[in-house]
């Protein structure tokens, strides 16, 4: 090889970031292997390339005495006449394998230290056994069934977001990105994407509980006074969670204002049921909850859902009693019509569906502009 070759492979292993050092040694490898095999030789052979120059010389190494252990060699000059033309046919070969591995270990870097984040990306394939995600050119994500929801299915070129949550090399050394749908995670990324006051930490996604494919419950926080937490993610008219819920194939989202006192985040974790008190046991981590008899199914919700959402979003163990199961066991509970005061500045206005309205109350009110003639009532 010329001088003017072994700098234009110098500057190509700077170009694709392949170690120049190891990419010449690998090409002497190769060398030392096709000489060996055509000359027919007995011996091993060593190939030495000079890094300034790029002149080739090879070398057979001869046994001459020492142990099996450590032999000693004498090294013969065998270089041939024609040995540029294996030379580039080598380094063609060496080179295209160095710029493969190496583009392999950046994709590996690349999405090695982007675990927790989100991903857009295309369906390629989809069957029973995995979902693969065109991210971009050469570059695919495995979609395992163990993180698919149970309601979701996939057509070919349907556009999705997932959460990549591992990063492995395979048995080939190619990087294996899986991703999951159903971590929770996705969800605080999908209202990072969807919430300017998220993505500006002015508002806090504290704690999230879900149940892929079926209802999640998402607790925030403001961290600027008079900012309204739950209606900055709800958004105008409901516009930005409703792109959430669209991403996640119609998945409902409960945003509830989070709360530095459990009994207060207990109650507020429990909507859209209405309830009266909430008791909390320090000792046991345990939260009783007493709701009007009317909402007693509402706060439980189907099989248990609407509760066990609030245990896995509060960190309380929730134990609901309706006013006259409390009265029972002999719970001290409100009189009626009296349900426990609202203090997480919402308005305090409930629809008959058992929905609390969401805009903040007027200050010196329990209630929002819209709701505040009910302060009379």
């Amino acid at each position: 090889m010329s001088s003017e070759l072994m700098e234009a492979l110098k500057q190509l292993a700077r170009e694709k970031n392949i170690d120049e050092v190891e990419m010449l040694d690998r090409l002497e490898h190769t060398l030392a292997q096709t000489y060996r095999k055509t000359l027919d030789l007995e011996n091993e052979a060593r190939v030495e390339i000079d890094r300034e120059s790029g002149r080739i010389r090879v070398f057979e190494l001869v046994p001459v005495g020492g142990t099996e252990e450590e032999p000693v060699y004498e090294e013969r000059d065998i270089t041939p006449s024609d040995i540029s033309r294996f030379a580039a046919l080598a380094a063609k070969q060496v080179i295209t394998q160095a710029i493969r591995e190496a583009e392999r270990d950046q994709i590996f870097q690349e999405y090695a230290d982007r675990i927790g984040d989100s991903i857009t990306g295309t369906v390629q394939q989809s069957d029973s056994r995995y979902t693969l995600i065109k991210i971009r050119e050469g570059v695919e994500a495995l979609l395992p069934p163990s993180e698919q929801p149970p309601n979701e299915r996939y057509d070919h070129n349907m556009r999705l977001k997932a959460l990549i949550i591992d990063v492995r090399k395979s048995s080939g050394n190619e990087p294996s990105i899986v991703v999951s749908r159903t971590h929770p995670n996705l969800l605080k990324r999908l209202f990072e994407l969807e919430v300017p006051e998220i993505y500006d930490g002015i508002v806090e996604i504290k704690s999230v509980a879900r149940e892929p494919g079926m209802r999640s419950k998402i607790a925030v926080a403001s961290r600027e006074p008079g900012l309204d937490p739950v209606g900055a993610c709800v958004g105008p008219k409901g516009s930005r969670v409703r792109m959430v819920v669209a991403e996640l194939k119609g998945e409902r989202i409960d945003v509830i204002p989070w709360s530095d006192d459990p009994a207060t985040f207990v109650g507020n974790a429990l909507s859209p049921a209405k309830v009266s008190t909430v008791l909390v046991d320090e000792d046991t981590h345990t939260a009783t909850v007493i709701v009007p008899d009317d909402q007693l199914s509402l706060a439980i919700g189907k099989e248990g859902q609407n509760a066990r959402l609030a245990a896995k979003l509060t960190g309380w163990r929730i134990d609901i009693k309706s006013v006259t199961q409390a009265q029972e066991s002999g719970l001290a509970v409100p009189a009626a019509g009296h349900a426990a005061e609202p203090t997480d500045g919402r308005c305090a206005h409930v629809t008959e569906d058992g929905i609390r309205c969401r805009n903040q109350a007027l200050p010196g009110s329990r209630y929002c502009r819209i709701h505040s003639g009910e302060d009379e009532s």
